[in-house]
């Protein structure tokens, strides 16, 4: 659609070099396997998290800053595993219950938001140190999904 930008354009900091950084490394052939094989094509709010997400009141749920963005749906679903911060992202257990949760709500596979969550978290956390932030939580996330993927990450 007319001004929104695909996800490979969104994820060009990850997929368009190479890195020697093992967890990245992984994560970027995950993320151009999940590109390439999209689960569909809609558009997607691309900032999805606890702090983006208001109660509107009458209204309802409100989604705020919305990003410019269209592709694979499983995409908006990985920004709230790295969220609201590292204490809580990391904290024992909770990567494979929300995810449960998200699969059971949504319909979408584990395996695929697992991945989802590999590529969303290696490329927050490329943003992160590029910009000398704390890439604590980004990275986690992504070690752990990649963890419970195991060594077939790419095959969601």
């Amino acid at each position: 659609p007319a001004g929104l930008f695909p996800l490979r354009r969104w994820f060009r900091d990850l997929i368009d070099r190479e890195h020697h950084d093992a967890l990245l490394a992984d994560a970027r052939e995950t993320a151009l396997d999940l590109l390439a094989h999209p689960a569909g094509d809609v558009v997607l709010h691309g900032d999805l998290h606890h702090g983006n997400v208001l109660d509107g009141g009458e209204r309802g749920w409100l989604a705020i800053d919305p990003k410019p963005l269209h592709g694979d749906p499983g995409f908006d679903v990985a920004n709230v595993l790295c969220n609201p911060d590292a204490a809580v992202a990391l904290a024992p257990g909770r990567l494979e219950r929300t995810v449960g949760v998200i699969a059971s709500e949504t319909g979408m596979g584990e395996r695929r938001i697992l991945c989802w969550a590999l590529a969303w978290g290696a490329l927050s956390a490329v943003w992160s140190e590029a910009d000398g932030g704390d890439a604590t939580a980004a990275r986690g996330v992504a070690r752990g999904a990649r963890a419970l993927l195991g060594e077939s990450a790419s095959a969601h």
